[in-house]
């Protein structure tokens, strides 16, 4: 076990859990900026923790460096900058130009509970640490990411689409295709989460005649 000298915890960080961490740190400025509604400088941050939602990923697999940390760090910073978009693309005083719908904020936010929810209980009931996630649960992500840049670039999309003689609420369509596409998402990767749930408690599940079942 590598010595960490008192004082500098960062060490005790591999550069995955690092950016990892720094992405969950930019959820607090990026929310800032889609309050105050400076759009465009919230694209900038967005795209900035997109990428390296990217990198780290590809860091831990290159680098041989996939931890425990790095497991619960992702998919956290991943969910609670979702969360937190969403809600607040859905209240009119952060976002005056196209607001998510409810229902949209529903299907996401229930999708995001029942799966943590669903971690809660594998753990109580197989005493096991499981993160894996789901084909449908990758795809519902990136669906996500693109609906809240939709939803943040809608107004300059549809001045596009006025000057080019298209559509003025093209930015408006883009954003509703992309809010019906992530609600049929999250329930495919909620059904698909409860399906690996249920197998995982299966193999790992203590019988209640067990010593250490109470």
């Amino acid at each position: 076990m590598a010595n960490i000298q008192p004082g500098k915890p960062w060490r005790a960080l591999n550069w995955p859990n690092r950016i990892s961490l720094l992405r969950l740190v930019m959820v607090a400025p990026f929310l800032v900026l889609v309050m105050n509604q400076e759009r465009h400088w919230a694209v900038a941050v967005f795209a900035f923790m997109a990428a390296s939602d990217i990198l780290d990923g590809q860091l831990a697999r290159r680098l041989g460096q996939r931890t425990r940390l790095g497991a619960i760090l992702d998919p956290l910073a991943d969910k609670i900058l979702i969360i937190c978009s969403v809600v607040l693309l859905s209240m009119q005083q952060f976002n005056k130009d196209y607001m998510i719908p409810n229902w949209v904020v529903v299907a996401v936010v229930g999708k995001d509970l029942w799966v943590m929810l669903g971690f809660v209980v594998i753990y109580l009931v197989t005493d096991r640490f499981r993160v894996k996630p789901t084909i449908f649960g990758k795809i519902s992500t990136i669906g996500q990411v693109a609906m809240v840049l939709a939803v943040i670039t809608a107004p300059d999309f549809n001045e596009l689409g006025r000057r080019m003689a298209i559509s003025p609420d093209l930015g408006k369509w883009l954003a509703k295709v992309f809010e019906y596409l992530v609600a049929a998402l999250s329930i495919a990767a909620a059904v698909s989460y409860t399906r690996l749930g249920l197998h995982f408690i299966a193999q790992g599940q203590q019988p209640l005649d067990d010593p250490g079942v109470k």
